[in-house]
């Protein structure tokens, strides 16, 4: 392309986004209250999210209240019962407004706060993303995938790895158990009911060897999810298994 088709095709592009902008003007994706920008939260939501900055625990990705120094930071919920993952991030605690756009995306079919939430997930999870080979969403059943009409941990999974130039392989994990749903279940529960949920198929098996996957999925609770899912990745030849997510439960403060 030219320059003077270049400068002409540009300049088209900045008229029909501003003509867009006239006739739908930028929302909140958190409550739809008129923005500046696309896709910014306003003030009011922001207000409403707990981000998790340092220091939290290394492990788990839980924010401590207070800073306790330099050093390697482990929480005693990390010491007492550690991960089978390596490391876990998160945007922020799963309430107020996180936990609104966590529901909107994954049961009012919001599809465009996919978007939203991928890009403040790729600079939380920074770190992870610079050290892995694979992003790999936890997979859904297909009975809930055909229920559901689709998975929100690969749709986030898509828009970090276009962010953060990773590949995205959903094939490298697949659910082959329909569980009951977690909602409500004790933490011993949880990980009684994803025994056998998780498989690599034997085809993606080579595909797998000796490569750093990054689990992405929507809320990281108890772990008994991202735990089942690591173990059978690990298992099955993968050199290491980190975890990102948009919200987490911090259990300790309800």
């Amino acid at each position: 392309m030219n320059v003077a088709l270049r400068v002409v095709t540009v300049g088209l592009r900045s008229v029909w986004s501003g003509a867009l902008g006239l006739v739908y003007p930028p929302t909140c994706p958190g409550c739809a209250a008129a923005t500046a920008d696309p896709h910014a939260l306003c003030p009011s939501c922001w207000s409403r999210m707990r981000l998790i900055e340092r220091p939290f625990c290394q492990r788990l990705g839980i924010p401590f209240a207070l800073d306790h120094g330099t050093g390697t930071l482990i929480s005693p919920r990390a010491l007492a019962d550690p991960p089978v993952f390596a490391r876990a991030r998160a945007v922020a605690l799963y309430d107020g407004t996180a936990r609104d756009l966590v529901h909107r995306l994954k049961y009012n079919d919001r599809l465009d706060l996919a978007a939203v939430l991928a890009r403040m997930m790729a600079s939380a999870g920074r770190e992870l993303l610079s050290e892995t080979d694979c992003l790999v969403p936890i997979p859904l059943h297909y009975l809930r995938l055909w229920r559901r009409r689709f998975n929100q941990s690969a749709v986030l999974a898509r828009g970090i790895g276009a962010i953060a130039q990773r590949p995205s392989d959903p094939g490298l994990l697949a659910r082959v158990k329909a569980t009951r749903s977690q909602v409500g279940l004790s933490r011993s529960a949880r990980a009684a009911n994803l025994q056998g949920a998780f498989r690599v198929p034997d085809a993606a098996r080579p595909r797998l060897q000796g490569r750093r996957i990054l689990l992405i999925d929507d809320v990281l609770t108890t772990g008994a999810t991202a735990n089942a899912a690591s173990r059978v990745l690990l298992r099955a030849g993968a050199r290491s298994v980190d975890i990102l997510t948009f919200a987490l439960v911090d259990e300790a403060n309800g």
